[in-house]
């Protein structure tokens, strides 16, 4: 909560209305979770956009791409089957206006998922325990192992669905050459690709930005 607080603030002051989802690091290797998270998303959405339809915008940080976005946008394109009607769906992509990555999106493999995990902003302390660093590495090289096909197929479709959303309103995207966890390259091939495919979009990169989203201090008069 603390971490999405200050954009919350941000918007609000903006004249916006926000509608907060936190995905976790289960709905990011398991698709069907973040299929059920997105809907649950799209049910609140909706109850709202019925009382009165308003210009929507997808903001998402850090994975929440993976975990629940890139499923958002397969519900509203009715790539996959979901608990709302088709009216429930099409009302949602009526709304929706454009898009927002800030240090996002993530190309997820499960040594990407490792490093989540012990990122100092995710442990709140500066070293993982020694004990924990074994125990997930060894977990992600036990799913490489079994499931590496899965995961292929997982982040290709991933990949298109993110591409597909090309013409969703104009997309602004956020970067730091200094990111971790959502390295610049990635990012920005992203976004060049969007390019590629006719999209309007708007690139801002910062030399020095962390991946913590309270860093959204240092932004709010660029955003602005």
């Amino acid at each position: 909560e603390r971490h999405v607080r200050a954009y919350v603030d941000l918007y609000a002051a903006l004249g916006w209305a926000c509608l907060v989802c936190h995905s976790d690091f289960i709905t990011l290797f398991m698709p069907e979770k973040a299929a059920v998270l997105a809907d649950r998303v799209l049910t609140e959405l909706v109850k709202e956009l019925n009382i009165r339809p308003v210009p929507v915008v997808f903001a998402s940080f850090s994975g929440g791409p993976k975990g629940c976005t890139y499923k958002v946008l397969q519900l509203i394109e009715r790539r996959c089957k979901g608990q709302l009607s088709l009216d429930d769906y099409q009302l949602v992509r009526d709304c929706i206006c454009g898009q927002i990555y800030d240090s996002s999106p993530v190309d997820f493999v499960s040594d990407l998922g490792t490093r989540f995990l012990l990122h100092p902003s995710v442990l709140k302390m500066p070293e993982p325990p020694r004990v924990l660093s074994w125990m997930t590495r060894g977990i992600a090289s036990g799913l490489d192992t079994l499931f590496t096909g899965k995961f292929e197929a997982q982040r290709k479709e991933y990949w298109e669905t993110l591409y597909s959303s090309v013409h969703v309103g104009p997309i602004l995207i956020f970067c730091s050459e200094d990111d971790e966890l959502a390295p610049c390259s990635v990012v920005q091939n992203f976004g060049r690709r969007l390019l590629e495919l006719g999209g309007d979009v708007n690139l801002i990169k910062w030399h020095s930005s962390p991946h913590d989203i309270t860093s959204i201090t240092l932004r709010n008069t660029e955003l602005q």
